[in-house]
């Protein structure tokens, strides 16, 4: 470290000088890539006093990986190249750790002469808490997609559980039913065993319904537009509101995983038109571009203020969770009163 014989600059010779003291960010004076002022602030980011602070140079106090970088910004603005400057660097600190400072600085006359002034602010904290933000928001993402993945393992499994163990089970029941009306001798019997035959068959529909909901026999069989188109005619069905499907007919180059999730995507996408949207119509395009598979759900209804999608809603949540944890990615258009946009895209295969 070296100093200057030249004394710290007369208080009376730099204006605002008590409010530059005072300041919380750090103000600094630079001439031939030497600091020839910088207030308290300033000096204690690199951990020493002003006055130790005269006369150190620029590769004293930055880090040799940022040095080239910095020289040449304080160049720029030297030679007026570029009027002011902000920008990121490392310093070192006396006791050899490395400080993260943001820099605002300008060209300017000191004393005379040009120099470069300015302002530095710690920002390692800051830094350092968007770093932990990052690595949280990348952990939940992937507890997320862990936790999608093995509830649809823990799906299919029940679903193959229901339909091929308790399915098997009704229909052997069914069977014995069957068999023992055959023998009915009376009137009351013959009747009886109809009902149960007719409550056996009202079961067994209500296990392939439960199964089918868990996991749709069609996606796996006949593919994902098949599903979909199904799932849209019973929509329709159910809530009478009308519907379209475009590019249904196009083979969709999706993995087993991506698919799935595009038809979660899809499955609340119509739950939310019908709970919410009081549409009179669904439009739904299936389509290829830049290497992704888009899907596009659009409603007439009655939209949702933009900030709801700001304050993060479970079910909106979920579903631009789920389309992360495929590698895809889920943009939502609304506003009060025009309707809602759903765009899905997933890259192929």
């Amino acid at each position: 470290m070296r100093t200057m014989d030249t004394p710290q600059e007369d208080p009376s010779n730099i204006p605002f000088q008590a409010i530059i003291e005072q300041s919380l960010a750090g103000i600094y004076i630079m001439q031939d890539e030497q600091f020839v002022y910088a207030n308290a602030t300033w000096a204690a980011i690199v951990g020493y006093t002003p006055e130790e602070l005269q006369g150190m140079t620029l590769r004293e106090l930055v880090a040799p990986d940022m040095y080239e970088t910095v020289l040449h910004r304080y160049y720029q603005r030297l030679h007026g190249e570029v009027q002011s400057m902000r920008f990121h660097t490392r310093g070192v600190h006396r006791d050899g750790h490395i400080v993260d400072i943001e820099i605002h600085g300008s060209r300017m006359t000191f004393r005379g002469r040009p120099a470069v002034g300015g302002v530095g602010i710690d920002i390692s904290e800051r830094l350092r808490r968007d770093e932990e933000l990052r690595r949280s928001r990348e952990q939940l993402q992937q507890l997320t997609a862990y936790t999608s993945e093995k509830l649809e393992e823990q799906r299919l499994t029940i679903a193959r559980d229901v339909h091929d163990v308790l399915g098997g089970m009704l229909t052997a029941l069914k069977m014995d039913v069957t068999r023992i009306g055959r023998r009915a001798e009376t009137a009351e019997q013959q009747a009886l065993t109809q009902d149960a035959l007719g409550l056996t068959q009202n079961i067994i529909e209500t296990v392939k319904a439960i199964s089918e909901s868990l996991r749709p026999s069609a996606l796996d069989h006949a593919g994902l537009a098949v599903a979909m188109a199904h799932d849209l005619q019973q929509f329709s069905t159910r809530s009478g509101v009308r519907h379209t499907l475009a590019g249904d007919d196009a083979p969709l180059r999706l993995t087993a995983r991506r698919a799935t999730a595009v038809y979660r995507i899809f499955n609340e996408g119509l739950t939310n038109v019908a709970r919410h949207a009081q549409a009179r119509q669904v439009d739904v395009t299936l389509g290829e571009q830049d290497g992704c598979f888009v899907m596009t759900l659009r409603d007439d209804g009655q939209g949702f203020p933009p900030s709801t999608l700001a304050s993060g809603s479970l079910g909106l949540l979920s579903m631009t969770e789920r389309a992360r944890a495929v590698g895809g990615e889920l943009a939502i258009d609304t506003g009060a009163g025009r309707g809602t946009t759903l765009v899905l895209k997933v890259p192929l295969l």
